[in-house]
């Protein structure tokens, strides 16, 4: 299996960690690459002359909502181009409709740290963030809150911080006060249908206790684009209005509708399938010298991986590996701990269970092997 690393670096020039994780033929993460071979796959079936949606209406995009609707248990559901666009437009109706210009978050989440602020100079919304950035929320931290809030947004599973969740009884609890202090909750359920596996609910049983939810079609479902926001009729009704006041609807959007509806009737019965294949290799990686997963036992497909070294140390081991081995286990590394760590996000897909366990297996036992060597040299 393996080729000679010696040989391997002589041949070739220097790569780069993602070059060189792009040329292996076994990659150890997601549905595989994100070329117009995922358009074409999708569309390969399609009548030619089916009517596309126009601006929201005709039956692709409204069949879809249904659907989307019945699977999450809402009365309603609309079809976004993106999930920034549904998160914030979620947020600022809930806080128009409480008249209270504060909503509460994890400080990690993706309205915080990776939408330039949109959700503060689009829609004057100030955040108040809850728990340390390196934990869950829990029902203490919104029970202590010290300012009102319109909403409460969870995100399940945080991914910034491996993919954790609370345990179920605490989401209930969480829900239950909520709605008992007369505050919205609204889920980012971007990798809702990941989590259903661990938590041995339905989409529609987790929905339950949330006012709002908001869907992808792009993470673990594997489409171009596309984002569902659902709940009460008169909720996704006034959503509607904000689409188009963000841009959102466009004079068809049937690209991308086609291809969520596609890949989740793919996708979605296989995320057991992914849950429990991201345990066993995160068992494998824990075996490994200087290395841990977090969680240490995954809730989902997905979890990080943490290198108990810096960055400029461990990313040439894993370009080694890839040559060495022909597997790849990450195409970037990001500093931890003021570099004295480093870490990386793996979601597992279609691609793990085409790769033969063994190889698995001799890939991580040749990482182990450098890495020892590397720890003693500390």
């Amino acid at each position: 299996m393996y080729n000679n690393p010696e040989s391997t670096s002589a041949q070739q020039p220097s790569l780069t960690l993602r070059e060189a994780f792009a040329q292996t033929n076994y990659i150890l993460a997601g549905n595989g690459d994100r070329n117009i071979h995922v358009l074409q796959q999708a569309f390969a079936d399609i009548n030619g002359d089916l009517a596309s949606d126009m601006y929201g209406r005709g039956p692709v995009i409204e069949d879809f909502q249904k659907q989307m609707a019945d699977v999450l248990g809402k009365e309603s559901a609309v079809f976004f181009p993106t999930g920034t666009m549904a998160q914030q437009i979620a947020l600022r109706i809930w806080c128009d409709r409480k008249n209270n210009r504060n909503v509460a978050y994890h400080p990690l989440c993706h309205l915080e740290i990776h939408e330039e602020d949109g959700l503060k100079e689009l829609h004057h919304i100030q955040s108040i963030l809850l728990a340390d950035k390196d934990r869950l929320i829990t029902l203490a931290d919104v029970q202590q809150m010290d300012q009102e809030v319109a909403c409460l947004l969870l995100e399940l599973p945080q991914r910034e911080i491996g993919g954790q969740l609370p345990d179920y009884s605490e989401l209930q609890a969480i829900s239950a006060y909520c709605r008992e202090q007369g505050i919205a909750i609204h889920l980012d359920g971007a990798r809702l249908f990941e989590i259903l596996p661990y938590y041995q609910k339905t989409a529609a049983e987790v929905c339950e206790l949330f006012d709002s939810v908001y869907i992808s079609f792009y993470k673990g479902i594997g489409g171009i684009a596309g984002a569902i926001l659902a709940g009460p009729s008169d909720f996704t009704a006034e959503s509607k209005v904000w689409k188009r006041r963000h841009g959102g609807d466009l004079i068809s959007l049937y690209p991308y509708i086609l291809s969520s509806k596609y890949y989740y009737e793919q996708r979605v019965g296989k995320m057991e399938q992914y849950y429990k294949e991201a345990v066993q290799l995160a068992h494998e990686i824990n075996q490994c010298t200087a290395v841990h997963t977090l969680p240490e036992v995954p809730v989902s497909n997905m979890f990080h991986i943490y290198f108990e070294l810096p960055k400029e140390q461990i990313e040439p081991i894993l370009i080694e590996m890839c040559q060495a081995t022909n597997v790849g286990l990450a195409p970037y590394l990001t500093d931890k701990k003021d570099g004295t760590q480093c870490s990386t996000e793996l979601s597992i897909g279609d691609r793990y269970g085409q790769i033969p366990l063994e190889h698995i297996q001799q890939a991580l036992h040749w990482l182990d092997q450098r890495l020892k060597e590397v720890s003693a040299n500390q």
